[in-house]
């Protein structure tokens, strides 16, 4: 749910708000973040591990970052989002302030308040930014569904007892109920 104004909102908004208050930057508006839940954090933590582990156990240059995290979708600081997981293989896009582009891979985890913004606006906005893949991980559903942009081809939704294999690596598989255990 955006937060109340009467006008549009910009970066200077986004980046001087108080250090206790998380939110996105979507179209002009700010969008107010709330407090995940264990679970959220639990999918987070062993997914981020999971792929970094990969990572280097294949001497790999991207990196895992888990939110609180900025991403400067455009690079023209207008969208600000926090992914729950970006890995960005380019590092020149890494600065102190986030990501300046687009994330190679993101994942989502559903909450209940960020339903809509995961399925829809976020996978229209990472879809026209370049992200190569991004899985949005509904534990509400016990299903991940995976776009590779990419290969411009109708997403897919496994459940999580499924292994998936992550296409931007083709050799990396993650099976979430796994990962609950």
């Amino acid at each position: 749910m955006p937060l109340p104004k009467e006008n549009t909102y910009t970066s200077k908004d986004y980046w001087n708000l108080p250090d206790d208050k998380r939110a996105e930057l979507i179209n002009g508006q700010l969008y107010a973040l709330a407090a995940p839940s264990f679970l959220h954090q639990k999918l987070s933590l062993s997914l981020s591990r999971k792929i970094a582990d990969y990572i280097d156990h294949n001497n790999g240059t991207c990196e895992v970052v888990p939110a609180p995290f900025a991403v400067n979708l455009d690079a023209d600081d207008k969208i600000y989002v926090e992914p729950d997981i970006s890995v960005i293989c380019d590092k020149s896009k890494i600065d102190d302030r986030g990501c300046n582009g687009a994330p190679d891979f993101i994942i989502e985890i559903v909450s209940p308040s960020s339903r809509k913004m995961d399925y829809t606006t976020k996978n229209a906005l990472y879809s026209d930014a370049g992200v190569r893949e991004y899985w949005i991980v509904d534990p509400e559903k016990q299903r991940t569904t995976i776009y590779r942009y990419e290969e411009d081809a109708a997403p897919m939704i496994l459940p999580f007892q499924q292994d998936i294999t992550v296409g931007i690596y083709g050799d990396l598989n993650i099976n979430i109920a796994e990962l609950l255990k």
